[in-house]
């Protein structure tokens, strides 16, 4: 068995690797889609000396088959959003305490201690479905803040509005984390010159306006909402950790979370660093389901292990919660 309190323990690059590794064997060995993948690839654990051996799952398989490496009950199922006839990913949880402990450490590596924050969400798409992994997290944040001021807004944006200007005059810390065309909307109607907000944006236009790319689009949120950064957050329902970019749309992962790119045209070949490709993900934090994914978007890791998302592979389905094109 993995210890995964140790996952979140992670120092440094050689602590990832052997971590990476040992999560590779574990679910080898108990993941039967996992296993049936690598066998297909003639992949054995003799096989795999460094991360860069590993197999990456294709996303895709979230979506067809059960993507278990653990025997205990489900606790719950994270859904994504999806379009309108499309088939959704499901994420099937075993331990739901994994990911709070991950959204939780996550959150804290990159901005300190949540009860610091007022934390204000504008997801009305999310809010409107069941199964949200984006949703559980943020409720979990808002009741940790414990501000009284915390909570979801729906289509309420002049409440909002007044919530924002009430509490950045009062000085207090604000998290305003918002879906982009809700956020778009808003600063459509309002105008605002924040100085106490961060502002992060979670990627998704959902089909609600036309996909603007990344540059235009921090553009109009830092003019609407008077602010030099936004902020954005890099997750998906078949992630348990999440990458986050304090402005210019470069992320940084937490310890236990790592970034690779894949060739385009040999997806079992990964790329050297700053040249673009498919976005592979390590995510130990997937521990019962898979840690090695390869998702469908495009991005660019750059040598300090940062990163940009770059736009979608022309024949994947659009995710609801997709970061937008450079």
């Amino acid at each position: 068995m993995i210890d995964t309190q140790s996952i979140f323990h992670i120092k440094n690059d050689a602590e990832f690797e052997k971590q990476a590794l040992d999560v590779f064997r574990f679910q080898f060995e108990n993941n039967r889609i996992y296993r049936s993948f690598c066998d297909l690839l003639y992949k054995h654990p003799s096989d795999v000396k460094t991360i860069t051996d590993i197999p990456f799952l294709p996303i895709q398989f979230f979506k067809t088959r059960q993507v278990l490496s653990s025997s205990k009950p489900v606790e719950t199922t994270f859904i994504s959003s999806g379009t309108t006839g499309s088939t959704t990913s499901k994420h099937l949880v075993t331990d739901l305490n994994i990911y709070k402990e991950s959204f939780n450490k996550g959150f804290e590596h990159f901005y300190g201690n949540i009860k610091n924050y007022v934390v204000l969400a504008l997801l009305p798409s999310y809010l409107e479905r069941e199964g949200s992994s984006l949703i559980y997290m943020v409720d979990a944040l808002i009741k940790a803040s414990e501000q009284p001021e915390s909570g979801f807004y729906l289509n309420n944006l002049s409440e909002l509005q007044m919530q924002l200007t009430k509490l950045d005059a009062e000085e207090k810390k604000v998290l305003l984390i918002g879906v982009s065309f809700a956020l778009l909307d808003l600063v459509e109607t309002h105008q605002f010159e924040l100085k106490n907000t961060i502002v992060m944006e979670t990627g998704g236009m959902k089909g609600r306006r036309k996909e603007m790319i990344r540059a235009e689009l921090h553009q109009e949120l830092k003019q609407g909402f008077g602010v030099e950064h936004i902020h954005s957050e890099y997750g998906m329902t078949e992630l348990l950790s999440q990458a986050y970019s304090k402005g210019n749309g470069i992320f940084e992962c937490p310890p236990w979370m790592k970034i690779l790119t894949r060739d385009t045209e040999d997806p079992l070949t990964l790329n050297s660093h700053n040249k673009a490709g498919g976005v592979n993900v390590i995510d130990l934090a997937n521990i019962n389901s898979c840690a090695f994914i390869a998702t469908q978007d495009l991005g660019r890791v750059h040598a300090n292990g940062t990163f940009e998302v770059i736009g979608r592979f022309d024949h994947s389905d659009i995710r609801g919660c997709n970061l937008l094109a450079l």
